[in-house]
């Protein structure tokens, strides 16, 4: 099973770039629930990894969130891939070159944060147009019971 590292405020800077959020706590709930949707139903784990402390809890089902707290998370993250067993199962998602370098050197898949966001979002156009094509289907069904043509 893979297991996907990602480095989150990273990802923030490069998915939520254009939204107007106040604070640094609804980037992150807003990252978590993204990320939420992103991997229900798939067969993996996440670490999800952040500077700083524990603000506001958090609830990410598909995996853990990890605090840097007086460190960096480029730290943790080195710390996460150096106590893995299965290395070349990791996925970092992240954008920053040297952490990079560090996973690729030991064994680790790297998907970059931009690419990573580009899949989400396409995802997530794809799925709002198959839910808009299931909603019309429903309302023909209804327009042909409405009419008697069913």
């Amino acid at each position: 099973m893979n297991h996907y590292i990602i480095d989150g405020n990273n990802l923030i800077g490069k998915i939520m770039k254009n939204m107007k959020i106040v604070n640094k706590g609804a980037y992150r709930d807003e990252l978590v629930r993204i990320l939420n949707t992103h991997f229900a139903g798939k067969k993996c784990s996440v670490s999800l990894h952040f500077d700083g402390y524990e603000n506001i809890p958090l609830l990410f089902t598909k995996g853990k969130i990890i605090y840097s707290n007086n460190r960096t998370s480029d730290e943790k993250i080195r710390e996460e891939i150096d106590n893995s067993t299965s290395k070349r199962k990791i996925i970092l998602v992240t954008s920053d070159r040297q952490l990079a370098e560090y996973a690729r050197v030991n064994s680790c898949k790297v998907i970059s944060s931009e690419e990573f966001g580009n899949d989400i979002s396409n995802k997530r156009q794809s799925d709002e147009e198959v839910q808009r094509i299931k909603e019309m289907e429903n309302e023909t069904e209804e327009f042909k019971k409405l009419f008697g043509l069913k």
